[in-house]
């Protein structure tokens, strides 16, 4: 059997990105327009867990301070303290960092530097690119 046409031994595919630097990872960032797919950002994920039980810790009554909570945990009270801070994001950030759509510019240091108590403030202020 023969073909009428021949096949090509080399195929170049062209696709548009960048490499951004994400939570010290680099990561493939697509042009504007391009659906990417969700992805959940396990570090924030993870600091927003604990944020939200240690603060279940404390109200409970398991433990009467924050130096003491931080003391058994093993870390800095002041870092505990910034994490804490999580607690107070507006829930749909909370909701969109679970569902891993809270865009690239929503990074766990962006979010432990200081942000505004008021939620639209939040949206404003961490939801704009850096």
């Amino acid at each position: 059997m023969t073909r009428a046409t021949s096949i090509p031994e080399t195929v170049t595919l062209h696709v548009p990105f960048r490499i951004v630097k994400r939570g010290g990872r680099k990561e493939m960032q697509l042009p504007e327009g391009a659906t990417q797919p969700r992805r959940t950002d396990n570090t924030l994920v993870k600091a927003l867990t604990r944020a939200f039980r240690w603060k279940r810790m404390l109200e409970s009554g398991e433990f009467v301070t924050i130096a003491e909570l931080a003391q058994r945990e093993g870390i800095a009270p002041s870092y505990m303290t910034r994490v804490m801070r999580l607690t107070l994001l507006a829930p749909d950030l909370v909701e969109a960092i679970l569902d891993g759509k809270q865009g690239s510019e929503v990074t766990l240091a962006r979010v432990l530097e200081p942000f505004p108590t008021e939620w639209e403030e939040q949206q404003d202020l961490l939801c704009r690119p850096t």
